[in-house]
């Protein structure tokens, strides 16, 4: 059996330790603020710059284009705040990942892209927010399982 090397001096010494860190309500909050950082982001812009979102609703061919545009940003900002704060965090995981999936479709059809820098970079967003999407689903998952948490849930 190899001995263990120490991860670092500050590490903690056990793994319990280790295990309880990542376990810590803050780590839980920075995570969710990490995950919803771009749809708070998005809202706001969206609202400062309501003409600008309008623009590029109709961009994309969407319409009624200033309904759409406060529905987004409804759902970014009022989504995000349910998710960071709790409530009913299961149900507006769903609808962000199902917004972002449509956004996905809607605004990275890298297949239609000539090979070329640009469909490289809209590919990699097309990915990016599919990953987006797994997020929002495990949160809405396992925000469902808090009900009956077995154990390696209890502390969410």
């Amino acid at each position: 059996m190899s001995p263990e090397l120490p991860l670092a001096a500050s590490a903690p010494s056990r793994p319990g330790e280790r295990q309880s860190v990542l376990a810590a309500p803050w780590i839980r909050v920075i995570a969710l603020l990490g995950l919803c950082a771009a749809y708070l982001q998005g809202g706001v812009d969206k609202a400062l710059d309501f003409n600008g979102a309008v623009a590029e609703m109709q961009h994309f061919g969407l319409a009624p284009a200033a309904l759409l545009v406060w529905v987004a940003i409804v759902l970014e900002l009022g989504g995000s705040v349910l998710i960071i704060g709790g409530w009913y965090r299961w149900l507006a995981a769903l609808a962000l990942a199902l917004f972002t999936l449509a956004a996905t479709f809607i605004a990275n059809r890298f297949w239609e892209l000539p090979p070329s820098h640009d469909r490289f970079m809209t590919e990699n967003g097309f990915f990016e927010h599919l990953g987006l999407v797994g997020g929002f689903l495990l949160v809405a998952w396992l925000d469902l399982q808090r009900a009956r948490p077995p154990a390696e849930l209890a502390c969410w």
